[in-house]
């Protein structure tokens, strides 16, 4: 649900699709923002509208619906959408993409609340899970308990920010720097690790 993680989108599907054979490529759930039905405190609502419009500088092909800060209440909850992924994805390992694909359009282009069980079920609906499942799933003691591996699991691997990038290989794990512009000059890195890894 960050931003960053949005404008990296694009490039991130390119590396995927350019990646040795011999990677696996896993998604980690980083959290973020836990459970909160407080309204985001003004100083941060600044902070991440700033966050929009320094992305579509950077990344002219990004462009954020700034109707969200006036059309909705803002809640710096990012939990639910991560739960939401996990459930999406008991229906089927495909569901996960189209399931973030669909918060990510709620929320940037639509301005839809993502931290709203009732803006996570529409999307639901949209990419063709069957509802009652994904609710069940949804509020489970078994996906609470994926969240919180996936987030040990990214505080075991460093990660602080978002997005981010880990190669592990045998026991060590490098940081890729991210690049919002060029797959190729992150490909370059990953290959480059791994040579000097034989």
């Amino acid at each position: 649900m960050c931003s960053w993680c949005y404008a990296f989108k694009s490039v991130l599907k390119k590396l995927r699709q350019k990646l040795p054979t011999t990677i696996y490529f896993q998604t980690v759930i980083g959290g973020l923002a836990a459970d909160s039905k407080e309204v985001m405190p003004e100083e941060t609502q600044k902070m991440v509208q700033q966050a929009w419009h320094h992305i579509e500088k950077k990344c002219p092909e990004i462009k954020f619906n700034f109707d969200f800060w006036h059309k909705t209440i803002p809640i710096r909850s990012t939990y639910p959408a991560c739960r939401a992924l996990l459930a999406a994805k008991q229906q089927g390992v495909t569901f996960e993409a189209m399931m973030l694909e669909a918060i990510q359009m709620a929320y940037y282009q639509q301005a839809q609340n993502p931290a709203l069980d009732e803006t996570l079920f529409v999307c639901a609906q949209q990419i063709g899970l069957q509802l009652s499942q994904f609710k069940q799933d949804y509020t489970s003691v078994f996906i609470e308990q994926q969240l919180q591996a996936e987030l040990q699991l990214t505080q075991k691997l460093n990660v602080s920010s978002f997005p981010s990038l880990r190669l592990e290989l045998g026991t060590s794990v490098w940081p890729i720097a991210i690049d919002y512009h060029n797959e190729q000059i992150i490909l370059e890195e990953i290959n480059r690790l791994m040579v000097n890894d034989e």
